[in-house]
C-alpha cells in the first residue's frame, strides 16, 4: 500500500556513532581553533544600532573607538557567551563604506573566531591555499593580532582570526 511505498522510497539518515568522534577525521595542526569571538555587522547609523542594543535590548554596550587603520569605527555589544561588533565606515576607503553601498540598510560583514598561534595558522593555511588578505596580521580592534581569510575560500564568509 501507500505506507510501504513511503517508508521504502523514504531517505535514510546515517547517524553518527557516538563511538566515534569528529576529531579522528581532522589532521593534527600546529595551531588550535577556539571559540567565537565576535560576530561583525556593517550599519549605516552607528548610534541608532547602538540605541538597539542598548536601550531597546539592554545590553551593555561600548562607546565607539575609530580604527583608522582598518578604516572603522566599532561598538561592541556585550552577549553572555559572545560579542557581537557594529562596524561603520571611517574614510570614504573604508572596506566598510563599499559594503553598504552594495547593502544599503547593513548586514552580517564577518565572523571572528580566536586562534591560539596566529602566525603557525597562516602558515598552515597558505599550505592548504586559503587565501588571507594581508601579509601580516594587524592589529585589531581588541589590541590583538588579527588576520581575514578569503570569503570565497571560506564558503562566502569573511572570517577573521584573532591571536587569544
Amino acid at each position: 500500500g501507500l505506507l510501504s511505498r513511503l517508508q521504502s522510497s523514504a531517505p535514510t539518515v546515517q547517524t553518527l556513532s557516538s563511538s566515534k568522534s569528529f576529531s579522528q577525521n581532522i589532521p593534527s595542526c600546529l595551531w588550535k581553533l577556539g571559540r567565537l569571538n565576535h560576530v561583525a555587522i556593517a550599519v549605516p547609523d552607528l548610534e541608532k544600532a547602538q540605541s538597539l542594543y542598548k536601550d531597546v535590548l539592554g545590553a551593555q554596550v561600548s562607546e565607539t573607538v575609530a580604527l583608522p587603520e582598518h578604516g572603522v569605527y566599532t561598538v561592541f555589544v556585550e552577549l553572555g557567551n559572545t560579542k557581537l561588533e557594529l562596524l561603520h565606515p571611517l574614510g570614504e576607503k573604508s572596506p566598510i563604506a563599499s559594503f553598504l553601498q552594495k547593502n544599503k540598510t547593513g548586514g552580517m560583514h564577518h565572523i571572528c573566531i580566536e586562534v591560539d598561534d596566529i602566525k603557525a595558522a597562516m602558515t598552515e593555511l597558505k599550505k592548504k591555499k586559503i587565501r588571507i588578505l594581508s601579509e601580516e596580521p594587524k592589529i585589531g580592534a581588541h589590541g590583538k593580532p588579527v588576520i581575514f581569510l578569503h570569503p570565497k575560500d571560506c564558503h562566502g564568509v569573511l572570517v577573521e582570526l584573532e591571536q587569544a
